[in-house]
Parts: C-alpha cells; sequence; structure tokens
C-alpha cells in the first residue's frame, strides 16, 4: 500500500507493463525470502537484507527509461524535450556531487531560511555561537543552548519562518543560542570527539552562561548533536559540575549497541580500512554521510529523485528540510 512507484494507472491498463511490475515484484520477494532463509548469524542476516533490498530497489523497472511507461509517455509528448532536461539534470547533480531533492533556485539561507534575527556571539577553529534577538518584553532567567548535528548545517531549527524552532522559542521568551558547527577543512582532519565535546558543546555552554549572566541552562540536542551532548554531560557530572539544568533530545540516538539499518555498513573491515586515514587526518565528507543516510530510505531518497530529476526532467518541489537535507558538513 505504500510503494507508489506504480500508482500510475499505465502500469494496469496495458499488459506489458502491467506483466513487467507483476514479474518484478514477484521476483522481489523470491528474493527476499531467499535472503531470510540464509542460514547467517543475526548481524549477517540483517546486513544480507539490506544490501538484497539495495539491489531489489535499484532494478526495478520504474528507474529506467524503456520500462517505464510514465517516462516514456512525457518523453513522446514533449518531443524528447523531457529526456533532454532530465541529462542536463544529471550533469548538474554529477558537478554538485549529490542528488537535487529540491528546486535549488526555491531558498536561500538569509534570504528565506535561518531568517530568525541573531548575531554571532563567540567562534573559535570549530564553531560559532549564534544569539537569537529576544522576542518579547521579558525572558526566563535561564538560557536555552540548541546543539545541532555536527554532519548538517545548524538551520535544521530555523528553516523557513513557519518551521523554524528558535523562532518559535524566543516567541515563547527564551535566551536562545546555537552551535553552528564549521565545514572542517584540511587543516583541522585531525579533530576527535574530545575536541568536539570542549570546544564545541562545553564552550557553547560557558558562552551562553557568560552572555545571559546565568549559573545554569537548559540544553536541546538534535540527532547526533544530542550524542554530543550527552556525552558533555557526563564530563561535567564527573566534574561535578550543575551547570545544565535540564536536557531535552530529539532524534536522538544514545545506545549504540543495535544502530538499526545503518549497522549494515559498519563492519570491521570498514572500520580497518577507513581507522587508518581519520587518525592520520582524513575528513569523513558530509556528502558521504548524507548517500548512507539516503539509502536507508532508497526508494523515496535516491530512487524517486532519479525518476524524477533525469527520467522526467522535472524539478523538483521547493522543500526546506530536503533543501537543508543536501548541505551537509564534513567532520
Amino acid at each position: 500500500a505504500n510503494d507508489h512507484r506504480f500508482d500510475a494507472p499505465e502500469w494496469r491498463s496495458i499488459a506489458y507493463f502491467s506483466w513487467l511490475r507483476q514479474a518484478y515484484l514477484i521476483h522481489a520477494e523470491h528474493l527476499r525470502e531467499r535472503a531470510a532463509a540464509m542460514p547467517l548469524a543475526p548481524a549477517d542476516a540483517r546486513r544480507l537484507a539490506f544490501f538484497v533490498r539495495q539491489y531489489l530497489d535499484a532494478i526495478a523497472p520504474a528507474n529506467f527509461v524503456a520500462t517505464n511507461p510514465v517516462v516514456m509517455k512525457r518523453a513522446i509528448a514533449s518531443g524528447g524535450a523531457s529526456l533532454v532536461h532530465g541529462a542536463t539534470n544529471f550533469v548538474s547533480d554529477m558537478r554538485a556531487g549529490r542528488i537535487t531533492m529540491s528546486d535549488p533556485d526555491a531558498f536561500e539561507v538569509g534570504r528565506n531560511l535561518a531568517v530568525t534575527p541573531g548575531s554571532v556571539v563567540f567562534r573559535n577553529s570549530l564553531i560559532e555561537v549564534l544569539q537569537y534577538d529576544p522576542a518579547t518584553p521579558r525572558v526566563a532567567r535561564r538560557p536555552l543552548v540548541i546543539v545541532p548535528p555536527c554532519i548538517n548545517k545548524y538551520y535544521i531549527l530555523d528553516l523557513a519562518p513557519h518551521d523554524s524552532f528558535a523562532r518559535y522559542a524566543v516567541g515563547q521568551g527564551h535566551t536562545v543560542f546555537i552551535v553552528s558547527w564549521r565545514n572542517v577543512p584540511p587543516a583541522l582532519g585531525g579533530l576527535g570527539w574530545d575536541d568536539y565535546l570542549a570546544d564545541g558543546v562545553l564552550a557553547a555552554i560557558d558562552v551562553a552562561k557568560a552572555v545571559s549572566g546565568s549559573s545554569t541552562v537548559n540544553a536541546l540536542g538534535f540527532c547526533v548533536g544530542g550524542t554530543l551532548l550527552a556525552s558533555a554531560l557526563a564530563v561535567l557530572a564527573a566534574r561535578g559540575d550543575r551547570s545544565v539544568a535540564s536536557l531535552t533530545l530529539l532524534a536522538t540516538m544514545l545506545d549504540f549497541s543495535d544502530p538499526g539499518d545503518i549497522g549494515a555498513y559498519i563492519t570491521p573491515e570498514f572500520l580497518m580500512m577507513n581507522e587508518a586515514a581519520m587518525m592520520t587526518g582524513a575528513r569523513m565528507r558530509g556528502s558521504t554521510l548524507a548517500a548512507a543516510f539516503a539509502s536507508l530510505r532508497a526508494n523515496d531518497l535516491v530512487w524517486r529523485y532519479v525518476i524524477g530529476n533525469y527520467l522526467e526532467g522535472r524539478t523538483p518541489p521547493a522543500f526546506d528540510l530536503l533543501h537543508w537535507n543536501g548541505d551537509s558538513t564534513s567532520l
């Protein structure tokens, strides 16, 4: 019911494409059953199921011009112009190193994204700390410090004004500080987790206390920013420092014993291959992480745009969240 790849009526009304759709779905079911029946250890079975799904998503007939009736119909109706536009989109994305998921001309940071008024009150080699301007006559005594993920830009919590958590928070009388992580250059490739705690999270907490004059702060972490924040609070607890009065975590993982499907990529072989490079200062590129996360929902975040952008030659609709999702940060 949730598979929208074959929603178009041509997949049922034209006998050949109806057969193609059903043959693919039966083949996919067969391969999933074969994978599930393999006598493997749980971790290996999960990894096999994940990569079988990647393979099946990739070979779907909807992903190819000659086996997608909607693409063929649009190409004929446009005299081939849709395929030309699609090729142009493909070349542009290849140059950018990512699939465009939102109209690239619809959003711009400072124009209609991240426009809640504020200023940079602190900067070091790893972060900037932004303080948003107050929006109420009186503000709470204790400020709010927000730690967003270090693999994306901070404005996940300050999207378009109607979607901005930062705008909402200052409207409720909070003094809001947010961390903006640096897109780390090669010269800082040797930074590790401890540096992200000391020069990132803990530095931001100290700044918020100094600027506001409060001895304590409220803290909010999002995604891996929340993981960093929780680690920083463990450090403060070990020091007997009770600077953080409350903690809120959004979409944050703390127990990594079962990381879900992303664990399919994390094997001893992968770690051996990458650890040496990381320890000598290589960066993890944001585009690499973005591609890995997109593969967790490949039909929605990869093949949907392959079909729309490249085969049908369309410009994806404007979507502030997906614009942010494509604006990744190396670390």
